[in-house]
């Protein structure tokens, strides 16, 4: 839901400060630069106290009448603020928005948010990113990635608090070009500002405060992912350039032989199409991922399974239309085998497939799978059964990347 300007002292009531995160050791607390917004006509921010608005040498913008509500909007190449009462700031490359209370957050387009907010001018309008410091973004990182969870299934926040804090760190710098360090979605990490922190995520950072994953005493590829479905991918079952040590498949199940993220809503699932279905999801899907595909696809006639990796995921499959057969290798498999009415990829890559057809046309496909992501690394429902049979954190952590240890940067 989004928030309200008027509502965000109310959303910060009982959540600690970054403040309250333990003192560094050997290190400084990093900032990140996460991107909220790309290509945007204008965007609003506010917050429950005065703003200070600040050019790119830092200093406050001259003449700015007390505000505590901002419009950002192009001005030809670069940018300008616009106040409440009409009140027009001299065009800047860059601006930075901070408020008056430390504890008051800003608000960007309805939504809470600690730090500064940064605006740039990208070539299709406005670049915003939040300013923060690295603890209180995993404490907005933590929850939205994991769901509010029962106290017996804390160690699975901590161990995902470690695991973004690893791959925030290895990533720092990713997305320079466009200005900002990572991501706010799914691409990079989920983070959702002050409205995603819960009391869960806050404990879970700061019982794990500094520490990363690291092997050889360098912080590792820190990949994660929903429901494994009992078994985890090696790295370069997914990734061609992921052959590390500890991105190894492990059979990820109890003593009784039952998979640890058995709890997921996605640990088994089914997708079907219609002939007239898969037959215009492939017309959309395909040009991009099957080299030497020829359109148009007027009907299907098959659609079989042609390769599997070491952990039985698909990887390649052989589809047969009119008049031509290609094949879909690797990662590609769950992009062209999109669900129908949906952008989104095919849960996962460990399936199996049934035909239905008639007078040589495929009249229904049936996938039935398990799991969901592309099962390299740190299984998040798994971390959760693991927790609740009483695994500790690091214990967890160790599971998931054999060889790997934990180490405090700061």
């Amino acid at each position: 839901m989004a928030l309200a300007a008027g509502s965000v002292a109310a959303l910060t009531c009982g959540y600690p400060e970054p403040g309250g995160v333990p003192s560094q050791v050997g290190g400084t607390e990093p900032e990140i630069r996460v991107g909220l917004a790309e290509g945007a006509d204008r965007v609003v921010i506010s917050a429950d106290s005065e703003i200070t608005v600040l050019t790119p040498n830092g200093s406050p913008i001259g003449g700015a009448p007390p505000s505590n509500g901002w419009t950002v909007v192009p001005d030809a190449g670069a940018l300008a603020v616009v106040s409440p009462t009409g009140w027009r700031s001299a065009p800047f490359a860059s601006l930075s928005f901070a408020a008056t209370s430390p504890a008051a957050p800003l608000v960007l387009d309805g939504r809470a948010y600690r730090g500064r907010l940064v605006v740039l001018r990208d070539p299709s309008g406005i670049t915003a990113f939040n300013r923060v410091g690295m603890e209180a973004y995993l404490a907005g990182v933590v929850s939205a990635e994991m769901g509010r969870r029962d106290p017996s299934e804390n160690e699975a926040l901590a161990a995902q608090a470690v695991v973004s804090r690893t791959f925030a760190i290895k990533n720092l710098g990713k997305r320079r070009s466009e200005g900002f360090d990572l991501y706010a979605t799914v691409v990079d990490q989920v983070y959702g500002g002050i409205e995603s922190e819960t009391p869960q995520s806050w404990q879970a950072v700061r019982e794990t405060a500094g520490r990363v994953l690291t092997y050889q005493h360098t912080p590792i590829d820190a990949f994660f992912f929903s429901t494994c479905g009992g078994r985890t991918a090696a790295g370069t079952e997914v990734f061609a350039n992921a052959d590390r040590p500890y991105l190894r498949s492990i059979r990820d199940v109890d003593d009784q032989g039952q998979a640890y993220c058995r709890l997921s809503p996605r640990f088994r699932w089914e997708e079907e199409w219609t002939g007239d279905q898969l037959a215009s999801i492939l017309q959309q899907t395909l040009p991009a991922d099957a080299p030497g595909f020829k359109g148009p696809v007027d009907y299907v006639r098959d659609v079989r399974v042609t390769g599997r990796t070491g952990s039985d995921r698909v990887s390649a499959i052989a589809i047969a239309m009119s008049g031509q057969e290609v094949t879909v290798n690797g990662p590609a498999v769950r992009r062209v085998l999109r669900p129908v009415g949906d952008l989104r990829l095919l849960r996962s890559a460990t399936f199996t497939l049934t035909v239905t057809s008639t007078d040589g046309r495929l009249t229904n496909l049936r996938a039935e799978g398990s799991g969901s992501g592309h099962g390299v690394g740190f299984c998040q429902w798994g971390a959760v059964g693991r927790a609740r049979a009483g695994q500790n954190y690091s214990s967890i952590l160790v599971a998931y990347f054999p060889g790997t240890e934990i180490e405090r940067l700061y």
